[in-house]
């Protein structure tokens, strides 16, 4: 009923503009109206509609947010996602300057690596500081370990990490992910949708095949599939004795 009244009042408004009958019913429909579309018969118009949002976006955009308003599910829109960035991405008739970036839980518009600096002197942007070593080398135990605590980085590089590891959360290289369950709780920290999209990786699946010694160095016993996280932990809730 309310959406009938609101037909109404913009037909009303149309004829005070002197529109009258040139108001199509799409045009009547209210952007909630849209939303809850289903499109989940019309793949082709999905893909469209999934790039036209992700070129306004600017950003990544879960499936979750995007399957809510084609309709669909979150499942289903990774599909087509998927699907359709091999298409987006191959080699066919048309070469583009961006690629359609597809992550675990998200997806973006990405401006090709081979074209960076061509947007940067455009736009006037300045190139970013390179990574030090210290924070690839955090990154590295992280990325193949995770999740893992301070203290098994320290132990693994065998200095002090906790600067490094405060600036990768600033950068949102990492994260922290809940707390490892062994007296005085110790944050467990792992990598970040932003980390994929640094080193142009879809998923950790896609990290380089290396050596577990490369990683975590000799005579250190593997720890990390003993992890039992505590991610429901308040926050609030912090003893003294608890360890970042």
């Amino acid at each position: 009923m309310d959406n009938i009244n609101g037909i109404e009042e913009k037909r009303t408004i149309a004829d005070a503009a002197g529109l009258g009958d040139e108001l199509t019913v799409g045009e009547c429909m209210t952007s909630d109206d849209a939303a809850a579309e289903d499109l989940s018969g019309d793949v082709p118009k999905c893909e469209r509609i999934i790039e036209a949002v992700l070129f306004a976006a600017g950003h990544p955009v879960t499936y979750a947010k995007l399957g809510e308003v084609l309709g669909i599910t979150a499942g289903l829109c990774r599909r087509i996602v998927g699907d359709y960035a091999d298409r987006y991405n191959g080699a066919g008739d048309t070469e583009r300057g961006v690629m359609l970036a597809v992550y675990p839980d998200s997806c973006q518009l990405c401006t090709k690596e081979e074209y960076g600096r061509y947007v940067r002197e455009a736009l006037g942007i300045r190139r970013g500081g390179n990574l030090s070593n210290s924070s690839l080398e955090v990154l590295a135990i992280i990325a193949y370990n995770q999740p893992v605590t301070r203290v098994y980085i320290d132990t693994v590089r065998g200095v002090d990490s906790s600067y490094t590891v405060s600036s990768l959360l600033d950068k949102g290289l990492i994260e922290s992910c809940g707390r490892l369950d062994v007296p005085g709780h110790p944050r467990l920290y792992r990598t970040t949708e932003s980390f994929l999209r640094v080193f142009g990786l879809s998923s950790l699946a896609e990290l380089p095949a290396v050596s577990r010694d490369d990683i975590i160095g000799d005579g250190l016993t593997e720890i990390s599939g003993q992890y039992k996280i505590k991610t429901e932990l308040d926050e609030g809730e912090k003893s003294s004795g608890e360890t970042e």
